[in-house]
C-alpha cells in the first residue's frame, strides 16, 4: 500500500453506499486491507441494510440511520475483539450493503407444459407466466445462505432459483386445487395469493420475503384451443340440422367466389342453393323452388317416377391461416393462390383444413405445395 493509500485510509472515515444499478442486492465496502478506523461514521441509508463480517464470523447487522463505530453501537464486535474502553485501533473486518428494497416487475414461466386432471376436459395441458416482487427480509441470513463472499451480488444470479421454486409450486397448487380451466382466469388472484403464501416459506430459508406476486395469462395447447373454437361455434350455430347448413352455405359461398371455378362453381353454388331451399320448404309443408310440397306431390309422384335429386357437389377445403398467435380465414384454394403470388404466404406458413391433424406447414399439404412449384414464364424480351 502506497503512502497516499495509507493516509487516505487514515483520513477517510464515512462509510455509506449509494446504489443506481437497481438489481444490486449486496455490495461490499472495499478498504485497503479492510481496515475501518475506530469511530468512523457509518451511513445506512432508506432501504438498506449494513452487515460486519469479522474475521469469516458474521458480527452486527445495522439498520438505517447514522453510527459511530464505537464499542457501544457494535456490542457482538465489541466481544469477538475483546476490546477494552480505551481500545482506539483500526480493525479489520468487511462490511456488506444489503438493498432492502423491492425488486418490481420480475417475470416467471412454465417452461414445458403442466399436465392435469380437468373436471370438464379431463387430463389436458396448461401453461401460465406472470410477474412477482421480490425483497431481503433477513439480511445476515441472505449473505450466509446465498451470497457468501461475493462481492457485489446482483438480482440475476437467484431469480433463477426462485423461478424454480415459482414454477414447482405452482405446478402442484394448479394440479390439485379442482378448478375447471375455463373458470382459472376468474380466479387469478386467488390464485396468486395461494401459490404466494406456498412460495414463500422456501424463500424465506434465504432471507426473502415475496409481497406481491401475479398470475398473468393461463392458456391451453394450440390444439386444444382449437378444438374449445370448434364447441363453441357449434354452440352458437345451434342444432346439428342448422349447423349442416350453416357450413353447407360457407362452402357455397366460397366455390361462388372462387374465380378459378368459372361457371361450374356458380352452377354448382346456385344447385346446392336450390336443394337447401327445397329441404327447407319441404320441411314446412310449403312449395319450393323445384315444385310443390311432398304431400301435394303425392299423385304426381304416382303417374311418373320420381326425379332423382342430383348429387351433392363436393365441398372445397377452406383454410385458416396462424401468423403471430393469431388466426384468420377461412380461406378458399384460391386466395392462398393469390397470396402466394402475392408473397403474403409461404412454404412455412402454418396453415389448417377441417378434418387435419394439427397445423402443418403450407409445403407440407400436398394440396397447397403445388402453389409453390408453379412459376409464371419469363417475361417477354429476355
Amino acid at each position: 500500500m502506497g503512502i497516499f493509500d495509507f493516509l487516505t485510509g487514515e483520513f477517510i472515515d464515512v462509510i455509506h453506499w449509494t446504489d443506481d444499478t437497481r438489481d444490486t442486492m449486496v455490495w461490499r465496502f472495499a478498504r485497503e486491507g479492510h481496515e475501518i478506523k475506530y469511530g468512523a461514521k457509518l451511513t445506512v441509508r432508506e432501504g438498506q441494510a449494513a452487515v460486519f463480517v469479522h474475521e469469516g464470523q458474521l458480527a452486527d447487522v445495522f439498520t438505517p440511520g447514522l453510527y459511530m463505530l464505537e464499542t457501544n453501537n457494535m456490542p457482538i464486535l465489541t466481544t469477538l475483539q475483546h476490546w477494552d474502553h480505551g481500545f482506539k485501533s483500526p480493525f479489520k473486518s468487511e462490511i456488506y450493503f444489503v438493498n432492502t428494497t423491492r425488486f418490481n416487475n420480475l417475470k416467471w414461466g412454465t417452461k414445458n407444459p403442466i399436465m392435469l386432471r380437468d373436471p370438464e376436459f379431463g387430463p389436458t395441458r396448461i401453461r401460465a407466466f406472470g410477474a412477482y416482487t421480490i425483497r431481503v427480509k433477513d439480511p445476515a441470513r441472505f449473505l450466509i445462505e446465498i451470497v457468501g463472499t461475493d462481492g457485489e451480488f446482483t438480482m440475476d444470479e437467484i431469480s433463477f432459483q426462485i423461478r424454480n421454486i415459482i414454477v414447482q409450486e405452482f405446478s402442484r397448487v394448479i394440479a390439485g386445487s379442482g378448478i375447471p380451466v375455463l373458470d382459472m382466469a376468474a380466479n387469478t388472484a386467488d390464485l396468486g395469493k395461494l401459490i404466494a403464501a406456498e412460495v414463500s416459506p422456501a424463500v424465506a430459508q434465504y432471507g426473502l420475503e415475496m409481497p406481491e406476486f401475479y398470475i398473468e395469462n393461463i392458456s391451453l395447447p394450440p390444439a386444444v384451443e382449437q378444438a374449445l373454437d370448434k364447441r363453441t361455434s357449434m354452440g352458437l350455430a345451434g342444432d346439428l340440422g342448422r349447423f349442416t347448413q350453416y357450413s353447407a352455405a360457407e362452402a357455397m359461398t366460397a366455390a361462388a367466389s372462387n374465380p378459378a371455378g368459372g361457371g361450374m362453381a356458380a352452377g354448382l353454388g346456385a344447385g346446392m342453393g336450390l336443394a337447401m331451399a327445397n329441404q327447407m320448404a319441404a320441411q314446412q309443408g310449403q312449395p319450393g323452388p323445384w315444385g310443390a310440397a311432398p304431400q301435394q306431390q303425392a299423385p304426381q309422384m304416382a303417374q311418373q317416377p320420381a326425379q332423382a335429386a342430383p348429387p351433392p357437389p363436393p365441398v372445397e377445403h377452406v383454410w385458416h391461416i396462424a401468423e403471430g398467435g393469431q388466426t384468420s380465414g377461412p380461406f378458399s384454394k384460391a386466395d392462398l393462390g393469390r397470396m402466394a403470388g402475392a408473397g403474403e404466404l409461404t412454404r412455412e406458413t402454418y396453415v389448417w383444413t377441417a378434418g387435419q391433424d394439427g397445423w402443418k406447414y403450407a409445403e407440407d399439404v400436398q394440396e397447397l405445395a403445388q402453389l409453390f412449384t408453379i412459376l409464371p414464364p419469363p417475361p417477354p424480351g429476355v
